[in-house]
């Protein structure tokens, strides 16, 4: 027994078997995604055909689209097309109902409505966004085709939602039973293995061996995370009763990591300020490392390492260790450091960065406790109301909806006007291309992917349509004519550079080529048809590139400006939940930009450093803002105080300054920054004989440290002219 148990292990340690493990994890989950697409599309297009539905090959088509490597983005995908069609049908009735075999009204209704969808689309990013697409050329695709008939708009619809059902339910149950790869997993995964990523950071930077480039990359990796988990809470949510039980949890975890990512950032970024600036003899540094030192130890075992619960209780009672024995080191560190007869500013910089410390290791001991609950079926750390905000620039989806309605109502009145047969063709794929495109960062090369995809398929198509279906029988041989060509789509289409393309061919060639149960050989039919695909997939292309196109200059200024309003919105935003809806909404813009600016690093470079400072400044406003609304009933404390008046000067100073960022701006905003220290401080010294005035010095810590962001030679906020001296900073 125990030489076969040596002989299976010595058989896994092969390299031929390593080999196929990793090609399994890789490539082999596309090939089984090709083979679900098949059994899926086929089995669906013979029911279809069994059935008897009017239009089979669009059952086909449901496949295609709702189709997913995972199942959970299946069931997602599946429920939001389902409600966006149920949507569409509806105001599709309501329309033909309202305008009768009148096409001056009817078109601009219907464009109108398709731009609402598309700028809903545009609007939620996640598969919400699916259903609005649907809602708009669902109601295209019923209405267009019989808008001379307005009698049968209702049957129309209804043959539609039974054969987009029927789609929906083969999708679903394939993927469910057929090697499934759940989406649950893919979470479990990202939420173990992130940890060990942040701690890799987290040791290199505490360091000082870190690159900003290094730094950089890892920041934008935390933020698509963040982005990416959110969207996968929500897909599990259909899937697995055991992640939707800890929703909340897992939306808290998500809000946690954002928040010791933005801490370590704001500690870091200080510490590096501290080892560029040169203080003669006094080296700062110093005398803060032995206070870091153990976080050092303490995060270094976790390296690269997946954060299991277990692993999360553990950290939990490290965690709770070193801050109980912190305060009297940082007691013991301060009285040596007073020894030394630092300077104001010294002092200031040793309190911000052992406050940020502080604040560190509470955040870093929420998110374990969180992660460790994940074990428990029930928690009380399930109860979270603080959900993740998402932000949009409601002129990107207003030029989103702009550019759908607009290419209906172009093509529309083109076909009215000329009668060319295939302009309802022409008219119907332009209205799905801009549905689809939508939501692209790019819907100019989205749409020209899709119309080379096409033409790819109508290529094939009319070899196929003419020269092999009339010589072939049964439906076994037209799933082996037509398996190469969606095996070909289906590829293309898990390729995220080449997805454009395998959509086209796959949705385009279904539209086409594939029959339905009557099948007519028309030549003329065939090649009309296909020229209006291709000439309104192009039409999209060129809307997308002339009607205010998102991957230009002026929406990544929008979302700049976005990004430096969210300082504003720390500064006047309701309190509750404050933290998490701006740690999640920044990083939610951020997200947008930078793949907007794909292929332009110094944009990218230039947001990056937009959502750092955002990021600092709006971070240290918010515990401010915490700060003073718990503060202890005493005079100190008043509104009436000047050091709170100071304060909101200073909030209205940064508001200037962020939402005009200038030389002048940034010197007032320091100015005002110093005059609210030097009212702390002023009010600190009388009373600190006769109580505890530690939260005026947490103050003064988040005021110096507002102070050092602005001062940051990396920012990019303009460097003042003239900086000011630093006893300026403690003059009352």
């Amino acid at each position: 027994m125990n030489s076969l148990r040596q002989g299976w292990q010595w058989l896994h340690r092969l390299p031929w078997q390593r080999g196929f493990y990793a090609w399994a994890r890789t490539d082999g989950v596309t090939w089984v995604y090709i083979f679900k697409v098949l059994a899926a599309a086929f089995l669906t297009l013979w029911l279809a055909m069994r059935l008897e539905l009017p239009q089979p090959r669009t059952a086909m088509i449901t496949v295609f689209i709702v189709m997913q490597p995972q199942s959970g983005h299946v069931f997602a995908k599946s429920f939001y097309r389902l409600l966006g069609t149920l949507a569409g049908s509806s105001m599709m009735v309501l329309l033909v109902a309202l305008f009768p075999q009148n096409t001056e009204l009817f078109l601009p209704s219907l464009a109108l409505w398709v731009g609402l969808c598309a700028a809903g689309a545009m609007r939620y990013r996640t598969f919400r966004a699916y259903g609005f697409v649907l809602a708009g050329y669902t109601a295209a695709m019923i209405g267009l085709p019989v808008l001379q008939h307005p009698e049968q708009a209702f049957l129309a619809a209804v043959w539609r939602v039974l054969e987009i059902s029927l789609g929906i339910v083969v999708s679903t149950a394939v993927s469910a039973a057929i090697l499934p790869q759940s989406a649950s997993a893919a979470m479990r995964h990202a939420l173990y293995q992130r940890f060990g990523g942040f701690a890799a950071v987290a040791v290199e930077a505490l360091r000082g061996n870190s690159q900003r480039e290094r730094l950089e990359a890892s920041n934008v990796r935390f933020v698509a995370e963040a982005v990416g988990l959110e969207s996968l809470r929500n897909v599990t949510a259909f899937e697995d009763p055991h992640m939707r039980r800890r929703n909340g949890r897992l939306m808290r975890l998500n809000s946690e990591f954002m928040a010791i990512t933005t801490r370590f950032h704001a500690l870091n970024r200080l510490l590096e300020r501290l080892r560029e600036r040169e203080r003669g003899p006094l080296q700062l540094n110093a005398v803060l490392q032995p206070g870091m030192a153990p976080l050092i130890e303490l995060l270094e075992p976790y390296v690269g390492r997946s954060l299991t619960d277990a692993d999360a209780l553990r950290l939990t009672l490290e965690l709770a260790g070193y801050r109980d024995g912190l305060q009297q080191q940082v007691r013991e560190l301060r009285a040596q450091f007073l020894a030394s007869a630092p300077s104001e500013a010294d002092l200031l910089d040793f309190h911000t960065a052992f406050e940020l410390l502080y604040r560190l290791l509470d955040d870093l001991y929420n998110f374990a406790q969180t992660h460790a609950s994940l074990a428990a079926h029930r928690h009380q750390r399930e109860q979270w109301d603080e959900p993740y905000v998402a932000q949009t620039n409601w002129l990107v989806s207003a030029a989103a909806g702009l550019r759908s309605a607009v290419v209906l109502l172009l093509l529309g009145s083109y076909w009215l006007l000329s009668d060319w047969p295939s302009g309802a063709m022409m008219t119907l794929i332009a209205t799905v291309t801009a549905g689809l495109s939508a939501a692209s960062p790019n819907p100019r090369r989205m749409a020209f992917q899709m119309a080379c995809g096409t033409l790819l398929g109508a290529l094939v198509g009319f070899f196929e349509t003419f020269f092999v279906f009339p010589w072939i029988d049964g439906f076994a041989l037209l799933c082996m004519v037509l398996a190469p060509v969606f095996v070909l789509g289906a590829f293309l289409a898990s390729r995220p550079l080449y997805a454009g393309y395998g959509i086209g061919l796959l949705v385009f060639f279904g539209i086409g080529s594939v029959p339905n149960n009557l099948t007519v050989y028309d030549p003329y039919v065939f090649i009309n048809d296909y020229l209006g695909m291709l000439l309104g997939m192009l039409v999209c292309a060129a809307a997308g590139a002339i009607i205010l196109p998102p991957n230009s200059r002026w929406l990544w200024q929008r979302l700049e400006q976005d990004l430096r309003a969210q300082v504003l919105f720390a500064i006047s935003g309701r309190l509750r939940g404050l933290s998490s809806a701006f740690e999640s909404r920044t990083r939610d813009l951020l997200h947008q930009a930078y793949g907007l600016a794909a292929g332009r690093p110094q944009v990218q470079r230039e947001l990056m450093g937009w959502m750092f400072v955002v990021l600092e400044v709006g971070h240290a406003v918010i515990e401010l803002r915490k700060e003073q609304a718990q503060a202890p009933v005493h005079p100190a404390y008043a509104e009436s105080q000047a050091w709170r008046q100071a304060i909101r000067v200073m909030g209205r100073a940064l508001t200037r300054l962020f939402l005009q960022p200038g030389a002048s701006n940034q010197q007032r905003a320091l100015i005002a920054v110093d005059h609210a220290i030097g009212r702390v401080q002023a009010t600190d010294e009388p009373f600190a004989r006769h109580f505890d005035t530690s939260v005026l010095r947490r103050v003064q810590s988040y005021l110096h440290f507002i102070r050092t962001s602005l001062l940051d030679p990396q920012s990019p906020l303009t460097p003042p002219t003239v900086p000011p001296a630093q006893g300026a900073a403690h003059a009352p």
